[in-house]
């Protein structure tokens, strides 16, 4: 196992699996190719180190290039592809074959044929060493693969995670514990502090309330808490970058968590997409949402009588219980439409005993 910044990788494929591959793509292409002198042209950065052992292996006469793409930042693709190096001169009427390090979605190979459409080459042919089929969605024919590999990020042999193990020989994939991420909904009164009480302990989830979060950061007088700050005495919303930075924050400080619990944040669909973005962007998702529901004038009684020992005025009110529940429905509502897209909302029967609520919603999280 090694490490790179905050990840960790696993040995995946040996430098003699890799070496294997090269040598029999170079073989392949030079039956295609033995009375040509084609030009190979590499991607950079990935492909440097495949390049040079391709062209080892390659018995006939050629010529090497390089083109300079990127798309990926840390673990995921930013999903738009820049040329960095164009295409090089002079290749009128010559063979081209594109050396790419990985092929996965094909929006680096899409940009690549784009480039080279704008030319007049005899041929143009391409060949990866290591090839997601899985996720592959482009329309251009692979010619030549390596190895096929499923959809795992993987650093090593040229391939990096922020810019780390271009150098190591052979190739290595992130040991991704599996995290569960949870967002639970609940009209006031259905228990879910209590409920997330519980499944933080069972699952090591970490509970993230942005009402806690929020008073924490103003309170201590964080950054990010003197601008939300500024913005709620000034009347206005808080908006979703300084709240989505706040709870990016509360990640961060839980590392060895299994998964989150985040319990008052989406309450728009605007915010729901943040977050995904957000989570996206750590290599994470919404694995579920959960609703506890129950009926209204239950949680009207309880909330009465919460509010005895509370000492909250809202909780004393049915007006402002029943204002609340309104509030409740009409933002939940998109919400619910939004996740049941993704096939990710659960309703949960919020009535009965904290351990009967509690066993429904292991059932649920058990199932993902």
């Amino acid at each position: 196992m090694i490490r790179l910044h905050d990840k960790y990788f696993k040995p995946f494929l040996s430098e003699k699996q890799i070496l294997g591959a090269i040598q029999r793509m170079a073989q392949e292409i030079a039956v295609d190719y033995k009375d040509d002198t084609p030009i190979f042209v590499g991607v950079l950065n990935g492909a440097f180190m495949f390049v040079s052992d391709f062209l080892k292996e390659y018995p006939y006469s050629c010529e090497v290039s390089f083109v300079k793409l990127s798309s990926y930042q840390g673990l995921t693709s930013t999903g738009i592809v820049e040329t960095l190096l164009d295409v090089p001169d002079n290749i009128e009427g010559r063979s081209i074959i594109i050396l790419e390090d990985i092929i996965d979605t094909g929006r680096t190979l899409q940009k690549l044929v784009h480039l080279f459409s704008n030319t007049k080459v005899k041929e143009f042919k391409i060949a990866s060493l290591f090839y997601k089929a899985e996720v592959y969605n482009g329309e251009y024919a692979i010619d030549y693969v390596g190895l096929e590999i499923p959809d795992k990020f993987i650093v090593g042999y040229g391939l990096d995670y922020k810019e780390l193990g271009r150098n190591l020989r052979e190739v290595y994939q992130l040991n991704q514990k599996y995290m569960i991420n949870l967002v639970l909904f609940g009209k006031p009164g259905a228990g879910k502090g209590t409920q997330a009480q519980f499944l933080k302990e069972k699952y090591n989830l970490k509970h993230i309330s942005t009402g806690d979060v929020f008073r924490y950061n103003i309170k201590n007088g964080t950054e990010l808490g003197t601008l939300a700050k500024s913005y709620i005495d000034k009347g206005e919303l808080v908006p979703d970058e300084v709240t989505i930075k706040m709870l990016e924050d509360e990640v961060d400080k839980n590392p060895d968590a299994d998964g989150f619990i985040f319990d008052g944040f989406p309450r728009t669909t605007a915010q729901a997409e943040a977050l995904d973005n957000f989570l996206e962007s750590k290599d994470m998702k919404v694995d579920a949402t959960i609703a506890l529901e129950a009926n209204d004038d239950i949680l009207i009684e309880r909330l009465l009588e919460r509010g005895k020992n509370s000492g909250r005025s809202d909780d004393q009110d049915v007006s402002k219980i029943r204002n609340r529940f309104e509030e409740y429905n009409s933002k939940t509502a998109p919400l619910k439409d939004y996740y049941e897209e993704q096939h990710k909302f659960h309703s949960v029967n919020g009535i009965g005993s904290i351990d009967e609520i509690t066993q429904r919603l292991t059932k649920v999280i058990d199932s993902l």
